[in-house]
Parts: C-alpha cells; sequence; structure tokens
C-alpha cells in the first residue's frame, strides 16, 4: 500500500499559534493556496490520479480535502475517519502557546518543547492517540494507494509508526504544509511543492 500523508493547510488559529485540538478554524488564503498547490502536485503522482482521499472529519482537513478533490475534477472520492482527528489537549484546546506556559510554567523547558501535548490534565494520552493512529494504519482494507489528510500531531505519529520510530523521534518530525510524504514499501519520500505555488506569507 501507498500512503500519500499530508497535513491541512494553513490556518487563522495556526498564525496565532493557538492549539486547535478537537476545535477548528478556517484556512487562511496561504492556507488554500497550499491546498491548490497540493493537489496539483498530487495531479502528477501516477498512483494518486484515482486514489481515494481519507482525511479527518475536522473542517480543516476536510475542506482541504475537498480542495484537493475539486482540482481532480470528477474523479475519487473523499472519506472521513475519526481516528485521524488531531490530538484533544482537554481544557487546553483553542488555547495559545502562552496560554498554557502561563497555566502550566516550564511545560516548554526541555524535551517539554516537544512532548508537551501529552501533559495536559485532561487530554488525550499518547497511548489513547497512538492507539488510534495505529489502528488505523493496520486497517486490513485500505486501498493499494490512498491519500490521507490529517493534522500536524497525527502526520508525526504516523510517520514515526510506519517505519518504526521511537516516541521521543517521532514528536520532532517536521510537519509543513507544503509537502506530502510518500509512504510505500516500509520508506518515507517526501514530496515538496514549487515555492512560488503556495504564494507569499503577507
Amino acid at each position: 500500500m501507498t500512503i500519500l500523508l499530508l497535513r491541512h493547510g494553513e490556518t487563522e488559529w495556526n498564525l496565532e499559534r493557538r492549539y486547535q485540538g478537537r476545535f477548528d478554524s478556517p484556512l487562511t488564503g496561504r492556507g488554500t493556496a497550499q491546498a491548490l498547490a497540493i493537489g496539483r502536485l498530487l495531479a502528477m503522482v501516477p498512483e494518486a490520479a484515482s486514489a481515494p482521499i481519507v482525511a479527518s472529519p475536522q473542517g480543516r482537513a476536510r475542506r482541504t480535502a475537498e480542495i484537493i478533490l475539486e482540482q481532480r475534477g470528477a474523479a475519487g472520492e473523499l472519506h472521513l475517519d475519526d481516528r485521524l482527528r488531531e490530538l484533544s489537549l482537554g481544557s487546553w484546546d483553542g488555547l495559545t502557546y502562552a496560554d498554557v506556559a502561563k497555566r502550566s510554567p516550564g511545560i516548554f523547558d526541555g524535551d517539554g518543547r516537544y512532548d508537551w501535548y501529552f501533559r495536559s490534565p485532561d487530554g488525550e494520552s499518547y497511548e489513547t492517540f497512538a492507539g488510534r493512529v495505529a489502528d488505523w494504519l493496520g486497517g486490513s482494507e485500505q486501498p493499494s494507494s490512498i491519500v490521507v489528510v490529517a493534522h500536524g500531531l497525527v502526520t508525526r505519529v504516523l510517520r514515526g509508526l510506519y517505519i518504526g520510530l521511537p516516541r521521543a523521534v517521532a514528536l520532532t518530525l517536521p510537519v509543513p504544509q507544503d509537502r506530502i510524504f510518500r509512504l510505500s514499501a516500509g520508506e518515507i519520500e517526501e514530496l515538496a511543492v514549487l515555492g512560488d505555488q503556495v504564494g507569499d506569507r503577507g
């Protein structure tokens, strides 16, 4: 099976450094441009031409997937899967990083820079989160090729599980919004869109 994995386009809350978790915010103009550029890139990947798209049901991922699907015209299908939802931080969902730092001083220090997500007093644990991502990855009825639109932590943990990385290493993986990660035959290849395809941040 080949998985073409990507993160949703940039959102308003991404710009605010506000953690979305189970909440949502709309794609920015840049986020929409990123989704369009990803759609164009996928059109050039042979196994993606008619592959089904599966996405998190959360609005930012679903909208990114819809834009990609629109690039194809009538080809392909879109499916939503709850197992691809972003991690919930419980009462920390919707807070900015500064808000979290005030509630829990020092949380971003040391290894907390990458692991803080799982230190919320009432959010999902790593074991629960990784368990549902692993459940999706191990699904027995996956097609030969599939496009997956998910979230930052989902794409980190899914890649880590796919190639057997330790948790601490997987959580440091980059989560760009202008890349496709091609998971196939036990290896991961990064496909990047051209810089001028996504427009300027301003």
